[in-house]
């Protein structure tokens, strides 16, 4: 997205949900703390600045045999977060998963922290995470191993220290089906003393308790056997808890069976197309493209009603209307045709004995396929011979502009938003068929000469690109892609959780959700809470699955990720989670002395030895108008952090050399002379 474009986003978002906003604004009474204080009871006990502390948390959990995990999440609509009005975000949606998101950024209050005096890793100085004495401990239970992340307190709430939270983001996506303990000690204040423990914990640690039926005891007496078993003091604990990652089936397994069921159904046909406009540019009016093609596809829904922005996922005649379903329902479909729009560019060295190549297309943050139409992507076409399609992200697409600005003033409406998101990777796969299945795009006359020869190459197979949410999404959609193995993630990364703050494109959602939502600790809970639906629909609740170890009835592909330096739309320090968690090896020298401001530049991720390279990679391209963003989850917004270089590497030749080489022979070549790129 382009500056001016993200600037009409912002205006058209705010005039969208300005009269939403005004109205909240109008009725709400003085902003109170709508988190429910903890009390002893349905909320944790052993963080009392708000009920669903410390996030997340085993304590929110009951026991389910039927599940992947053996758990299931509890939270009750009293404690979860109320907008200004009141109302309660209903939890109901929560409560169908058998534990956390994978990439939960993981809260809890210390009251009067201080992290530099306590000497907890930041984003700059991931290493220190492991050290033997590193004051907060993130441990695997399974493996009995410690898990990277950086913390940082949240700089939102900085002139309200009393609300401020302490944020662990997991610096590798945990592992699924897993429980893990969070172990903090040695917490200090500015002048360096000891913060104590909170009253509740304490007693725990003691033997005190809170009682005999007291449920919490058995679960920190376990907790603390976990920690003592790695070297962990429990006197020395400030306080710990635990909490067990999703299952796999339970971040996966409704795409899948929404995928599974609409290729059984397809089975060898190619899905239907309309082609509603043809569009034939002379040289003179376009020297790369050739014609332009615009249609719609046939898609199963498997959404309720139209299928339109606010549609819910379809649960079939045994939940009744279909929007209640049971803890582990699978979506069905509604029995309704989807047509999902396509817009197809066939560059001018495009012919009967040379066609081309052909490749998905992702769009960026609130877009249209129309972006297939930006100038970096048409050089591609010209240049490397491919025809780009496109489709629309629907649910983050620009038609739900509206409806996403409005669910921010009421946060129960956000499941609409990763249920529509899963249908939209379904209307890219079909796209995809139809464009390689031999009686589809192939077979009419849009993408023919005129002599009735195809001007695209099927034999040839399917290949994915996509930009900023385009990468983001695209990672889901490539982990559970059957068509293709290779993918091209442009300036991506995954977890919107960590990316939103981080973003300067979110500045307008953050102003509804100040008005909306206006305690910072309900802002935080938020976006973890959110991360766990938002598993369903982007790279982060997929990425253990997007290169090895691929999910059922998929191949393992390879993913090329670039990433710009200094990114003011979608954070690098995002990024680099995901190469970790996928095994993206990275080109080095991957940036030039002086310009990053961590320990170790890019910790963690192995680099390539030798090329071309056969594998994932992740390769950095510096602008050199970029400086390094913010250290806390504040957005790069300011003239101190430079030019925006968000487009900068997609327009490079060198990296459209690197991409097409990458999609057509699945190698890695180094286009920078083993110097930092450009």
């Amino acid at each position: 997205m382009t500056t001016p474009v993200r600037l009409r986003l912002a205006v058209s978002v705010l005039m969208t949900a300005g009269a939403v906003l005004l109205g909240t604004v109008a009725a709400a009474a003085p902003p109170a703390m709508s988190s429910q204080p903890a009390t002893h009871g349905g909320c944790d006990p052993i963080d009392p600045t708000a009920c669903l502390l410390p996030f997340p948390n085993d304590f929110f959990t009951v026991p389910d045999r039927t599940s992947r995990t053996g758990k299931r999440v509890r939270l009750a609509a009293s404690a979860m977060p109320a907008n200004v009005h009141g109302t309660p975000i209903n939890p109901a949606e929560w409560n169908r998963q058998d534990g956390f998101s994978p990439g939960s950024p993981i809260l809890v209050r210390v009251p009067g922290l201080d992290s530099a005096a306590t000497g907890i890793a930041p984003v700059t100085d991931i290493g220190r995470s492991l050290a033997p004495d590193a004051p907060i401990v993130l441990l695997n239970t399974a493996t009995g191993k410690r898990t990277p992340y950086w913390a940082e307190l949240d700089a939102h709430s900085a002139g309200a220290p009393d609300r401020q939270l302490l944020i662990i983001r997991p610096a590798v996506a945990l592992a699924e089906g897993t429980r893990y303990v969070v172990g903090l000690r040695g917490m200090r204040d500015r002048s360096g003393r000891l913060i104590p423990a909170p009253t509740a914990f304490r007693s725990y640690v003691t033997g005190a308790g809170l009682g005999p039926r007291d449920r919490r005891t058995p679960q920190i007496k376990r907790i603390l056997a976990d920690l003592t078993r790695v070297g962990v003091k429990r006197h020395s604990l400030h306080l710990a808890w635990d909490f067990t990652v999703a299952s796999r089936q339970g971040l996966t397994g409704r795409m899948l069976a929404i995928r599974d069921s609409a290729f059984a159904t397809l089975g060898a046909a190619a899905p239907s197309i309309t082609v509603t406009q043809v569009t034939n540019y002379p040289p003179a009016q376009d020297a790369r493209i050739a014609r332009q093609v615009t249609g719609t596809i046939g898609v199963p829904s498997y959404l309720n009603g139209s299928g339109g922005p606010g549609s819910r996922l379809h649960y079939g005649p045994a939940n009744g209307d279909g929007t209640a379903p049971t803890r582990d329902a699978l979506p069905t479909p509604s029995g309704a045709t989807l047509r999902a729009d396509f817009v197809c560019n066939i560059p001018r060295s495009a012919s009967a004995t040379d066609p081309a190549h052909l490749s998905l297309y992702g769009h960026g943050l609130l877009g249209s396929p129309t972006e297939i139409n930006a100038g970096n992507v048409k050089s591609m076409s010209a240049t490397y011979d491919f025809t780009f399609c496109a489709t629309s992200w629907i649910g983050m697409a620009a038609a739900d502009v509206p409806y996403v600005a409005g669910a921010f003033t009421d946060l129960s409406a956000f499941p609409a938003v990763a249920d529509r998101l899963q249908q939209s990777f379904l209307n890219f796969l079909f796209l995809g068929r139809a464009m390689i299945h031999p009686a589809g795009f192939a077979a009419d006359p849009a993408f023919q000469d005129a002599d009735g020869q195809p001007l695209i190459d099927v034999a040839g197979g399917l290949h994915y690109d996509g930009n900023s949410q385009g990468g983001i999404n695209g990672g889901a959609l490539t982990a559970i892609a059957q068509d293709w193995t290779r993918s091209v993630l442009g300036v991506p990364a995954m977890n919107y959780s960590t990316l939103l703050q981080r973003s300067v494109d979110f500045a307008p959602f953050q102003s509804i959700m100040d008005a909306s939502y206006p305690d910072k600790v309900d802002q935080q809970l938020i976006f973890a809470l959110l991360q766990m639906l938002w598993d369903r629909s982007e790279a982060n609740g997929y990425a253990q699955h997007m290169t090895d170890k691929p999910l059922p009835r998929t191949p393992a592909h390879q993913v090329l990720m670039h990433v710009a330096f200094g990114d003011h739309q979608v954070s690098p320090a995002a990024a680099e989670v995901q190469a970790r968690t996928i095994g993206a090896r990275l080109h080095t020298p991957a940036i030039a002395d002086g310009w990053s401001l961590d320990v170790r530049p890019y910790w963690g991720i192995a680099p390539i030895h030798r090329y071309p390279y056969t594998g994932s990679a992740i390769v950095i391209w510096n602008s050199g108008a970029a400086y390094a963003p913010p250290t806390t989850n504040l957005a790069p917004a300011g003239p101190e952090y430079g030019d925006d270089p968000h487009e900068f590497p997609r327009a490079q030749p060198g990296a459209q050399q690197q991409k097409a080489v990458f999609l057509l022979t699945g190698k890695v070549i180094d286009v920078c002379a083993r110097t930092p790129c450009p």
